[in-house]
């Protein structure tokens, strides 16, 4: 297997990360909503999309938005299509209190690739799990959902990429050099996604479904069980 086999995955949520709800958002993004009229479209800002491609991972759309990201979010950001994970219907109790009910999906998802996970509801148990159960480095990075996606958090995310790149011998790793390559959205993906629904019970969620009520911040540090929403 290449090293570009093992190109770090971003695993990417729309509602809160790329469509912020604070009261402020959208003031300086000027994406329009198109014949769909969906007036949360207006929220993207077209500069993110470069600014996640010059990331250097592969991207991929972690989200109930499902294939609808890659026809009405992905082109207003200058974005290719990307893969898209499909979510299994798995019950809100299954797995710890606390768990996220994306969490072992998408741990199913990457195997043993490197990932990161960009979403507005990542909390303790979601990090203690990955860390227990995922082989290779990750990193859940929490964004703000009134704020959706800063500088800051391009900064944390480059700089935990920075630190570590893949080497083509049994997945191992070692530090980033400013010559070592990048791969983009469109390059090799290693093996293809495994097909949750023989793991994990239930259907495949439609991609037409949306989220809802994610404007609230959540606290991360009690270990509560979050409310697990399939509506957008």
């Amino acid at each position: 297997m290449t090293g570009a086999a093992w190109c770090p995955l971003l695993f990417l949520d729309i509602d809160g990360p790329l469509i912020p709800f604070g009261p402020s958002a959208g003031a300086h993004r000027r994406a329009p909503a198109g014949p769909r009229g969906n007036p949360l479209l207006e929220r993207l800002d077209p500069r993110t999309g470069p600014r996640l491609l010059a990331l250097g991972c592969r991207l991929v759309w972690a989200s109930t938005w499902g294939e609808e990201a890659n026809e009405t979010v992905a082109p207003r950001l200058g974005l290719p299509r990307l893969p898209v994970v499909e979510w299994p219907d798995t019950c809100a109790d299954d797995g710890p209190r606390g768990l996220h009910w994306k969490t072992r999906p998408l741990l199913a998802w990457a195997g043993r690739r490197p990932f990161v996970w960009v979403d507005d509801e990542i909390g303790a148990m979601d990090r203690l799990w990955v860390a227990a159960q995922h082989p290779g480095p990750s990193l859940l990075h929490r964004v703000d959902p009134a704020e959706g996606l800063t500088d800051a958090d391009f900064a944390a995310l480059a700089a935990w990429l920075g630190t570590a790149a893949p080497t083509p011998a049994a997945g191992a790793w070692r530090p980033r050099s400013p010559a070592s390559g990048s791969c983009g959205p469109s390059g090799p993906a290693g093996p293809e996604p495994p097909d949750l629904t023989g793991s994990l019970p239930g259907r495949v969620l439609p991609a037409a479904q949306h989220d809802q009520d994610r404007a609230a911040d959540h606290d991360q540090a009690d270990g509560h069980a979050r409310d697990q929403r399939g509506d957008r």
